[in-house]
């Protein structure tokens, strides 16, 4: 197992990286869509949606200096985020399989884990 969390700390770059921009290009194009042409609850809603992605890879790639020297809280706060992305992930499924996100969180929990015990 040490082999398969040797990349660990790259890997929750990855999976920051991978959110903040996905939230980001999501909020572009909810603005660029009808919807944001009009400011209501549907335009917040979606933002937001946006908005958990962009906050959930922020807390990922500040904890990769604490991932890279074993820090446990470090560990805490990334398994926290990918469990947030896991089950935002399922709360929409049936509006939008985000499939891979859903793999590299699930894959970031098990790494994550793994590391920590």
């Amino acid at each position: 197992m040490t082999t398969l969390t040797q990349f660990l700390p790259e890997f929750i770059l990855f999976i920051g990286a991978w959110c903040v921009i996905n939230g980001v290009l999501h909020d572009i194009f909810v603005l660029r869509s009808e919807d944001g042409k009009k400011f209501d609850r549907n335009l917040l809603r979606l933002l937001f949606d946006g908005h958990i992605l962009i906050t959930c890879g922020v807390m990922l790639l500040l904890s990769y200096a604490g991932i890279k020297n074993g820090e446990a809280l470090a560990h805490y706060i990334c398994i926290a985020s990918c469990c947030s992305l896991f089950v935002y992930c399922c709360m929409i499924w049936k509006f939008l399989k985000s499939i891979v996100t859903m793999a590299i969180s699930l894959i970031g929990i098990f790494l994550l884990l793994v590391s920590l015990f």
